[in-house]
């Protein structure tokens, strides 16, 4: 009576659950943004790629922007390979629309913004100083910045030309997702911090005195940062700084513009998460952070959920059906008669049901947690692939699941 119970209230919270119409979001002509986030390893990356997909085949110009290193997106596009440059993706796109991929280039994308907004003396100057190297491809939240700018680049560009309508983001693979939406704020600390005040104060104060204030605050870490960029480590850094100062305004600029198209009604954030406790976590704290800064949220994607042929058998009844055959094998092996294997492979059937009705029930529970606690939240579930994606074929599948189509 209680598994029945149990059953019936997990088919009403279903039924209550308001559904993610992602299908009426990509063919939408105002929607011109879709950003995928959540935390590492959840399946963004390919729901991305399928959201970009499926709204090519449906008329939209898309270009799908990825951050993943590990160029999964490149391999189930048929492409041998991404870069900075956005490449057509072959056999993608109907009724007028077309797919355009790239991955990002954090580095070329800092180089880029330089040779953009400096002068070529200034740039060339810039781009061959040791400290911007290691910055511009190391220090911490460079990544989620140029992440922000390459997606102003991309608007920008559909603006001007027309080549896209739709920029679909798969956002970086950071150990929270929030380093996406927290980038810009923390590339302004770090130029307006205190270190970069001391690199700044020689030019600014001039002569002795200006460089005693910059020697007394520099002491305590020229000593560990010498070694990571050598001897030339004060006079790099002075270069680099005096170099890039005139640049630093534009970096807030674009970041704030950057910041407020996210918070444009054009975009749609659709969190990205897998059917366990520490992904919905984080996707619960990602919908309180939008819903903090006003950011549109679309809803939710549950990737990764176990279906099962026969959801009425419960995991506890195949399992005491199993057990009874077993029981009831075992005792006529007493007598003599040997297992029938029809038997056998039903018995093996029914624990492998069970193992999977356990792990959807699981599943059930930690979602409706969740929807428990995020009621207004559009939900979509994605099942579980029985291999990885990798083709447009496998892809057009996740996209049906995202669709309902």
């Amino acid at each position: 009576m209680a598994a029945r119970s149990s059953s019936a209230s997990s088919s009403s919270a279903k039924a209550t659950r308001p559904s993610l119409d992602l299908a009426t979001l990509l063919t939408d002509p105002a929607t011109r943004i879709v950003v995928c986030c959540g935390a590492g390893g959840v399946g963004k990356t390919t729901t991305a790629a399928a959201m970009g997909l499926w709204a090519a085949e449906h008329g939209r110009k898309v270009v799908v922007l990825t951050i993943d290193p590990a160029r999964r997106l490149a391999q189930s596009l048929g492409l041998t390979e991404l870069d900075n440059t956005p490449r057509p993706v072959e056999g993608a796109g109907a009724d007028g629309g077309s797919l355009d991929a790239m991955m990002l280039d954090m580095k070329r994308t800092f180089d880029e913004v330089v040779e953009q907004h400096a002068t070529p003396e200034k740039a060339a100057q810039i781009l061959a100083n040791p400290f911007y190297q290691a910055v511009s491809s190391s220090f911490a939240g460079t990544q989620e910045y140029m992440a922000m700018e390459k997606l102003g680049q991309l608007r920008a560009e559909a603006d001007r030309t027309g080549r896209w309508d739709l920029v679909v983001v798969d956002t970086p693979p950071s150990r929270s997702a929030l380093d996406f939406l927290d980038a810009p704020k923390r590339l302004g600390s770090f130029l307006d911090g205190r270190f970069i005040r001391l690199m700044t104060a020689p030019a600014k104060a001039g002569g002795r005195a200006g460089f005693k204030v910059f020697s007394v605050g520099v002491t305590m870490v020229t000593s560990t940062m010498s070694k990571l960029l050598g001897g030339q480590l004060l006079q790099d850094v002075q270069t680099f700084v005096a170099a890039l100062d005139t640049m630093f305004g534009g970096f807030r600029e674009r970041a704030d513009q950057t910041y407020a198209l996210l918070k444009n009604p054009e975009t749609a954030f659709v969190v990205v998460a897998a059917p366990e406790r520490d992904a919905l976590r984080e996707a619960s704290y990602f919908a309180g952070r939008l819903d903090e800064e006003q950011m549109p949220l679309a809803g939710l994607v549950v990737n990764r959920i176990q279906r099962v042929a026969a959801p009425s058998l419960r995991a506890s009844r195949a399992l005491a059906a199993a057990d009874q055959l077993a029981d009831t094998d075992g005792a006529d092996g007493a007598d003599g008669v040997d297992r029938s294997p029809t038997s056998a492979e039903t018995e093996g059937l029914l624990r492998l049901h069970a193992a999977l009705a356990e792990t959807a029930e699981r599943q059930e529970r930690q979602v409706s947690r969740f929807t428990a606690g995020h009621p207004g939240i559009p939900l979509v579930e994605v099942p579980a692939a029985a291999q990885d994606i990798h083709d447009l074929t496998g892809l057009r599948a996740v996209a049906a699941s995202l669709t309902g189509a």
